[in-house]
């Protein structure tokens, strides 16, 4: 008798801890963790990883048009991560926090190549807000005003940064066959693709729509309505095979 109630309690309070995981979003920010772990998580049991392959591919003529598509991803990465910090801290959902660790990472592979080409890093100063580039001042001065009005306003805020982000890898990608600029590009798109993907599945579950503004309603549709992409990607979009290296998620 005693291990029955004792098992019928402890059905109840994981029941209850599941609704509350449902209805606060939890369960779809947990996604998130899964699409993009934390550096040392990329590390396979020969030490080696996505940054280490991205280093090791031989130096290529970068052009100005390579060194102009760094720099302007490298602060819009930045721009993801300081907004969603913010939109974190205001509505308490965890998306946005579990988020900001991603972008915070896809900073750091940008990064590895403006290091690898000595290139001068734009953010010089790593204050939420802060940029180099005007219009990014700009634009985040106008999504963190339309993302604080309400939680719905808030999840678009998510979709259009990662709309406007996944535009512009598609682009950059065309413009560069330095196949380590294609390779952090790919991973970078992937892991965009999968940050709409948790912002469209919080807003359908809070009664909300988005309307594309940078790529086609089509495209949209397409990336939310297909799975999960998991693994790092080649400069070509395929899986990655690295020796040693585990699957990242």
């Amino acid at each position: 008798m005693g291990i029955k109630m004792t098992f019928n309690k402890l059905f109840i309070v994981l029941a209850i801890t599941i609704l509350s995981a449902w209805t606060t979003g939890s369960i779809n920010a947990l996604a998130v963790n899964i699409v993009t772990p934390p550096m040392n998580k990329m590390q396979g049991s020969r030490g080696a990883s996505l940054l280490t392959t991205i280093k090791e591919q031989p130096m290529q003529k970068i052009s100005s048009a390579e060194k102009a598509g760094l720099l302007k991803m490298r602060e819009e990465e930045k721009l993801a991560r300081d907004v969603y910090k913010f939109l974190g801290d205001t509505w308490s959902l965890r998306v946005f926090n579990n988020i900001v660790r991603a972008e915070q990472q896809h900073m750091t592979i940008v990064k590895v190549v403006l290091d690898k080409y000595k290139i001068a890093d734009p953010v010089q100063d790593n204050t939420p807000g802060a940029f180099t580039d005007p219009e990014m001042n700009e634009l985040y001065t106008s999504l963190i005003a339309k993302g604080k009005k309400s939680l719905i306003d808030a999840l678009q805020v998510g979709m259009t940064i990662e709309d406007l982000d996944i535009k512009d890898l598609y682009e950059e990608l065309e413009k560069t066959d330095n196949t380590d600029i294609k390779i952090v590009y790919q991973n970078l798109v992937k892991g965009s693709r999968n940050h709409m993907r948790a912002f469209m599945g919080q807003l359908s579950l809070n009664k909300g729509t988005y309307q594309a503004k940078y790529l086609s309603q089509k495209q949209i549709d397409a990336i939310v309505s297909s799975p999960v992409e998991r693994g790092p990607i080649d400069a070509e979009g395929k899986p990655m095979t690295i020796s040693g290296m585990k699957a990242v998620q």
